[in-house]
């Protein structure tokens, strides 16, 4: 097959790629189905003229007229006045940017056609930038796609890739009829019909029925990528039901329990519940893949610890992974601190420790003396080699990039000849049992679509003692009002968090930054040390600062949200946070979580800044209503979907999922149920094509399940 313009044909490595097909594998579309899965962003009707006396102001129109003037004016830039008469009124079409040629084709008494937003005024009528052509041929049948699109990729060459793409691709029906019964929900369109109607739709459908997506074609789509979204969730979890883990027994008597009676506190019901999900799964000898969310404060880190302590207790090692020095350095605390009065070596691993430290905890990894292994992603460095390790934790996993979580579980494939030495059969490598934590619940829909190939165990339930957090939202007019507070606080000896969103100076953020707040408080409360804490510093300071602020010495921390996940000071009662309407949904949720661990009543002020001029966004608004309304985690969660969307609320770079393009979790969930309910009896009954329809839909982006 010749190269074509109008299509990126295979090429072989020594060919060089033209700018456009450069631009194609930058926005992905290599194969022909990612060509015909692409689709418009919006629609242009070309399909009629329009009279300018029945255009209507701000209206989208196509006119067909005659040039009677054409002058470049100076005043006051320098522009192109092409001015056209249709026979029913004169319209002014005006461009600030031209070229030479552009002024030559509009020429007097050329006849053309343009299309534009119709615009009124003191002048007449006026369109700006307007697509403008040679009025000669039939016009189009259909409305004219506008794709998106990148630097060097025009719409002409993109539009006839996919084109051709569509003619050219297999599009042939991956839903069998007799399982695909149209009464249960499928709808009645095929993929060809939708997918040819949806790149040229007819002039006669509504506009708004395709911006919706409610039209048939948009819903076969929408329930075609569901379907392969299940099925490679479904194929991942069988693929991991075949792999082999140790099988770790908790026994009576064993170190779990020994842990159990040395805390001191009680588990809530809700802690023993999820531990004894966890110990069932350690049992098996199929490796174990679940996530255990709970909000913050629900003691996940216990629920960890009691996992490590039966993988340890079975004679394995454990690792836990954070994202951050502060929580992984808080982790290693507390667990030292439950664990080594039993007899248990813990190790921490991180990006700053000293050459001589890192030394001898990489030997007591290698050696097994360190049955725990505590850190940041150091743990996964090259030079880390455990002697038998079978259990991988992670804290707010959605905090690591997939690949690091792939690297996780491939460092940790545990030899056989190790196993077989243990007493476990040796037949071909093993794979580590696999606990993901998280303090972001996880709505419903999500969880099903998502996380449909995980076990998901809840802690919805906190422990005693923890006291609600009042939450005020403050205009920063109030600012001298939170600092009275602030002193009221001091005070009775309790200690004040001050969260800010950026620590330098910004030109389009117009933000105070932390050292500015840290100096203005330290004039306001003389006698007060106040400490200063950003993810630019030194991981040592960072340390020094905590270690401070944890035994009183700082009365108030001025921070960035490097605290705002896993610090825990129970003396802390106010929280204050600066340019609240900046942060997410679940980050404010985050550093909410930061007060209320003591017995003392404790607060959250969420000090927002109106912009000048204008008011606050919708989303923002939104956000801090969300925040004084609850305090539940779930309906946060929920909540925090509703404004963000699924890709914002994972964080499409960091989960490196194959984030729904078309179907919305909002709105689609029949479609989500009815594709829950298919992909097992299509992968059971007819394997091929449930092969097929993931190939087609996800290509090799199904990888990221693995993780």
């Amino acid at each position: 097959m010749s190269a074509s313009p109008s299509s990126p044909t295979p090429l072989s490595p020594a060919t060089p790629l033209t700018a456009p097909q450069k631009a194609l594998r930058k926005l992905g579309l290599v194969r022909d189905i990612d060509l015909a899965l692409h689709l418009p962003l919006r629609y242009e009707d070309e399909t009629r003229i329009v009279r300018l006396c029945e255009a209507r102001e701000g209206d989208e129109a196509q006119i067909e007229a005659v040039v009677t003037a054409n002058e470049v004016s100076f005043r006051p830039r320098r522009q192109l006045l092409v001015t056209v008469d249709d026979g029913s009124d004169t319209c002014t079409l005006r461009f600030f940017n031209f070229y030479p040629s552009q002024q030559k084709a509009l020429a007097v008494g050329t006849r053309v056609r343009a299309r534009g937003e119709v615009r009124g005024g003191f002048s007449g009528r006026t369109m700006m930038h307007p697509v403008v052509r040679a009025a000669a041929g039939a016009l189009p049948d259909a409305l004219t796609p506008v794709y998106p699109t990148v630097a060097g990729l025009p719409q002409a060459y993109l539009r006839r890739a996919v084109a051709t793409a569509l003619a050219r691709a297999d599009l042939s029906e991956t839903l069998p009829a007799a399982i695909s019964d149209r009464n249960a929900g499928v709808p009645a369109w095929d993929l060809r019909r939708s997918l040819t109607f949806l790149h040229h739709p007819t002039p006669e459908v509504s506009i708004a029925e395709l911006e919706a997506r409610s039209h048939p074609a948009w819903q076969r789509l929408k329930a075609e990528e569901l379907l392969a979204q299940q099925l490679s969730q479904l194929l991942a979890k069988r693929e991991r039901d075949r792999l082999r883990a140790p099988s770790l027994c908790a026994h009576p008597g064993g170190l779990h329990e020994r842990l159990l009676a040395a805390l001191p506190f009680g588990l809530t019901g809700a802690q023993r519940r999820v531990g004894e999900e966890i110990a069932r799964d350690l049992a098996r000898t199929v490796p174990m893949h679940r996530l255990l969310q709970g909000d913050v404060g629900s003691g996940k880190t216990v629920v960890a610890a009691l996992a490590a302590a039966i993988a340890i207790d079975a004679g394995w090692q454990c690792a836990l992974m954070a994202p951050t020095e502060i929580l992984a350095e808080q982790h290693f605390s507390k667990l030292i601190g439950w664990l080594e009065p039993l007899g248990i070596g813990v190790a921490r691993l991180s990006g700053s420790q000293k050459k001589k430290e890192r030394r001898e905890m990489l030997e007591r990894i290698e050696s097994g003396a360190a049955a725990l292994v505590v850190g940041t992603h150091a743990v996964i460095q090259e030079q880390v080699k455990f002697r038998r390790l079978a259990l991988a934790i992670i804290d707010e996993q959605h905090r690591f990039g997939v690949a690091q979580r792939l690297a996780l579980r491939g460092k940790m494939g545990v030899d056989p000849q190790v196993a077989a030495d243990d007493g476990a059969p040796a037949a071909g490598p093993m794979e580590p049992h696999l606990l993901m934590m998280s303090a972001t619940p996880i709505p419903r829909t999500l969880a099903m679509s998502y996380y449909a190939d995980l076990d998901v165990s809840t802690l919805d339930e906190l422990p005693p003692g923890r006291t609600p957090v009042v939450t005020k939202v403050v205009s920063d007019h109030r600012r001298d009002e939170v600092i009275e507070r602030i002193r009221a606080q001091l005070a009775q000896e309790r200690q004040v968090y001050w969260v800010c969103p950026l620590i330098e100076e910004s030109e389009a953020l117009d933000l105070s930054n932390a050292s500015e707040t840290h100096a203005e408080l330290s004039a306001a409360l003389p006698g007060v040390l106040v400490g200063l804490l950003h993810s630019r510093m030194a991981p040592a300071e960072k340390k020094a600062v905590m270690d401070l602020f944890k035994e009183g010495l700082v009365g108030v921390l001025v921070s960035t949200t490097v605290i705002e996940v896993g610090v825990d000071v129970p003396n802390a009662s106010l929280m204050v946070v600066e340019h609240a309407e900046r942060f997410g949904l679940s980050q404010l949720h985050q550093l909410r979580g930061r007060v209320g661990r003591g017995a003392a009543a404790s607060a959250c002020v969420l000090m927002y800044s109106q912009p000048e001029g204008g008011r606050l966004s919708e989303a923002s608004r939104e956000r801090l209503r969300a925040m004084a309304e609850t305090h539940d985690g779930f309906e946060i969660a929920r909540r925090d979907l509703e404004i963000r969307g699924p890709g914002e609320f994972l964080g499409a770079r960091q989960s490196g999922a194959a984030l729904l393009r078309f179907a919305d979790l909002a709105t689609d969930a029949d479609l989500l149920e009815w594709a829950r309910a298919l992909a097992p009896r299509l992968l059971d009954q007819h394997p091929d094509m449930a092969k097929r329809h993931v190939e087609r839909w996800l290509g090799g982006k199904s990888d990221y399940l693995k993780a």
